[in-house]
């Protein structure tokens, strides 16, 4: 199969990126982060998460980025909603589009969400309902899909009956999640070759964290595969609160480098991109995994 013309970047450092920042990073932060996000040239950006603020206090002011937002024309703002709770907080602030969660493993599950695959799959039906009502899309992400911190080898089988899951309840696309970054290409061909027996692979995404340096090369193996849309963070934000060593999502700013030297076309701004990266990794103290990006600021 010949690779996609175009890629879809989802960036998730807003949400995904600062939900695992020890400290809650002021909203003014954030908002400028969105909005320097968006004039890089990025088109989605999951900007917040409803999730309870005793378990993420990080997110507690999901309310005040919805409505603080500066709306590019363009740009989807999306919420992480995984209760019918979350969800009409969301509507209240007028998102556009929500995400659920689910994962490929059971321990995974209970440790994330504090319940079993199958009642997490119980839960979102509600969700999809009313968010189907309400004329709201929503993605589904599952996690664990290429390894599990508590049951190591994920068998892709099992990624495939919940991919299935999610996507027949109404979800309009599936983003695969290798959560604690195990993942090496060949196990990521054959996961996808699984979980695309049922789903078309235009309804697919990937996620993948770079823990063991291998996301770029799982990327391009999926790539090859077709897919065209790829979750990233910029500076390599990110990690896991429930997978202990997990490093960050892959850096926006290296996956834009590698599709720019593919001639695939992303509609993003390099330049911008690797000037945002450094400008959230000095804001909030931390180091910008992006070598794109440390490459960049050192010419």
């Amino acid at each position: 199969m010949p690779f996609p013309n175009a890629i879809r970047l989802v960036e998730v450092a807003p949400r995904d990126g600062l939900q695992n920042e020890p400290e809650p990073i002021d909203t003014a932060t954030k908002l400028e982060l969105i909005d320097r996000l968006g004039a890089a040239g990025i088109r989605y950006i999951e900007a917040a998460s409803f999730v309870s603020p005793k378990w993420v206090p990080q997110m507690a002011d999901h309310r005040d980025v919805m409505a603080g937002l500066t709306r590019r024309e363009g740009v989807t703002y999306s919420a992480l909603t995984p209760n019918l709770k979350g969800l009409e907080a969301a509507l209240e602030c007028g998102v556009e589009e929500v995400a659920v969660f689910g994962a490929a493993s059971e321990t995974f599950s209970h440790k994330n969400i504090n319940c079993s695959i199958a009642e997490s799959l119980e839960r979102f039906a509600p969700v999809l309902e009313r968010a189907k009502d309400a004329g709201v899309r929503v993605r589904g992400y599952v996690s664990c899909v290429l390894g599990c911190p508590y049951e190591g080898e994920i068998p892709p089988a099992k990624v495939a009956d919940v991919s299935k899951a999610l996507y027949e309840m109404g979800c309009y696309e599936v983003s695969l999640g290798d959560t604690i970054g195990t993942g090496t290409p060949l196990k990521a061909k054959r996961m996808l070759e699984a979980v695309a027996k049922d789903i078309p692979i235009d309804k697919l995404a990937a996620h993948f964290h770079d823990t063991y340096g291998q996301a770029l090369a799982n990327l391009y193996a999926v790539l090859e595969e077709g897919i065209a849309v790829i979750d990233s963070s910029v500076a390599g934000l990110g990690g896991c609160p429930y997978a202990k060593g997990a490093s960050g999502n892959v850096a926006s700013e290296d996956v834009i480098y590698m599709l720019n030297g593919m001639g695939i076309e992303s509609g993003i701004d390099l330049d911008k991109l690797a000037e945002t990266g450094q400008w959230i990794t000095l804001a909030i103290g931390r180091p910008n995994r992006s070598k794109v990006g440390v490459a960049m600021a050192a010419k």
